[in-house]
């Protein structure tokens, strides 16, 4: 599965709007740990790993271009550990920190997020507060094959549209590095990732 998303601006009042006859999936809290190197070999490629709840994942992206001219992002998501250390080249482990850790990787931000996730039509909406007082709203469609992307692209514009909302493209990392990270988030805007 290919995930399409795109980060939209709530005004007060939106989210209200916005969930009438959406169903309530979960609402949940996680705690993601995300890892790079210090001369930050994924995140300036646009990768970003992640461990939640201590599940490893691997968001690699579709996209091609500069992030901030893309329409949407699309990541392909890996979720074992045995495709994250293919994608990586790391030695297949059980222990897939240390596997990280010999090859250079350490943690640079933990972020605890509350999340409401509903689901419209066939639309997931993710509401997201972060423990450093950041909000966020994306909205995510899924599809099978990249000829797909070009139709849920314009599909989840359509909804921003209809639902009068505006997208923004910082999500809750990039405004984490902003906020603590200022050196990190310098390279990737040379890198034009944000």
């Amino acid at each position: 599965m290919i995930e399409v998303e795109k980060n939209f601006d709530l005004k007060e009042g939106d989210k209200t709007r916005i969930i009438k006859s959406a169903v309530l999936l979960e609402k949940k809290c996680f705690i993601d740990v995300y890892y790079d190197t210090k001369d930050y070999k994924l995140t300036g490629k646009d990768y970003w790993l992640r461990s939640r709840n201590g599940k490893f994942e691997l968001k690699v992206p579709l996209n091609v271009g500069r992030v901030l001219d893309r329409v949407t992002d699309q990541y392909k998501e890996l979720e074992t550990n045995e495709e994250i250390a293919s994608e990586l080249g790391l030695s297949a482990t059980d222990d897939m920190k240390k596997s990280l850790r010999e090859k250079g990787y350490a943690p640079f931000a933990t972020i605890t997020t509350t999340r409401e996730r509903y689901k419209k039509g066939d639309f997931n909406l993710d509401f997201d507060e972060m423990d450093f007082g950041f909000t966020a709203f994306e909205v995510e469609l899924m599809v099978q094959a990249p000829k797909q992307i070009p139709a849920a692209e314009k599909r989840i514009l359509k909804f921003g549209t209809d639902h009068n909302i505006a997208p923004i493209s910082a999500g809750k990392v990039i405004e984490y590095l902003r906020r603590y990270k200022p050196e990190h988030l310098a390279f990737l805007k040379t890198s034009g990732i944000a």
